[in-house]
């Protein structure tokens, strides 16, 4: 079954709600991540062409990705990729990104892009299109995009941590200096920081269950 591509419009309306529920899905899978968008959230990114969508030869829902703007187009970031269970394995959310990142680079070539993941493969991805891990500091400071963390189910050790850190890392791509290392370097360097995060993971988990003992 082959699968496009396309920069969403306002036609692809009908997949909002359908994408909603892949969000929701995949977070509570992944038990992290945020869990809800409102299906008139999506239409909006749709209609301002702030969005890419993968469908099927038959018209079925593939893989969704839409673009966020922060303090007056100073960041952007590439939000809720998703796949659906069906079409993975077959590279889809690498050229979903690659879809989206390209997207934002058109329309905000002076912008610039970040994320925040706790998938290692969407690290590998963001590292290829010139990413590179960061703390939070160099990331917006926009207090509604913060807020949107409040679904996550971590959201706890993110204000704990005073938005310092949590159990995402941070990645920015920066216009004027990407990332521009040999492919072989950046993996090592995104493993490194990989499992720096797991091990920060371990160790927040085990203060957290050692906090809800005492408390209990």
């Amino acid at each position: 079954m082959s699968v496009s591509i396309q920069y969403a419009t306002l036609k692809h309306e009908n997949y909002a709600q359908a994408i909603c529920d892949l969000i929701e899905s995949a977070a509570k899978q992944r038990g992290t991540g945020i869990a809800k968008r409102d299906p008139e959230y999506i239409k909006s990114k749709m209609k301002n062409g702030n969005a890419v969508i993968a469908l099927s030869d038959i018209g079925e829902l593939a893989g969704f990705c839409y673009i966020e703007i922060w303090e007056e187009k100073k960041y952007v970031a590439n939000s809720g990729l998703i796949v659906a269970q069906t079409f993975r394995g077959q590279g889809l959310a690498k050229k979903i990104k690659a879809a989206a990142f390209q997207l934002s680079k058109e329309k905000y070539p002076q912008s610039k892009l970040f994320g925040i993941t706790t998938s290692l493969p969407v690290m590998k991805i963001n590292s290829d299109l010139g990413y590179r891990p960061v703390t939070f500091s160099e990331l917006t400071q926009d207090e509604t995009f913060w807020s949107g963390c409040k679904s996550c189910p971590n959201f706890d050790i993110l204000t704990r941590n005073e938005r310092k850190n949590c159990l995402c890392t941070g990645m920015l791509y920066d216009p004027e200096h990407p990332n521009n290392n040999p492919k072989k370097q950046r993996e090592r360097n995104i493993k490194k920081f990989y499992r720096w995060v797991q091990l920060k993971k371990v160790s927040f988990l085990k203060v957290m269950n050692n906090a809800k003992i005492f408390l209990s």
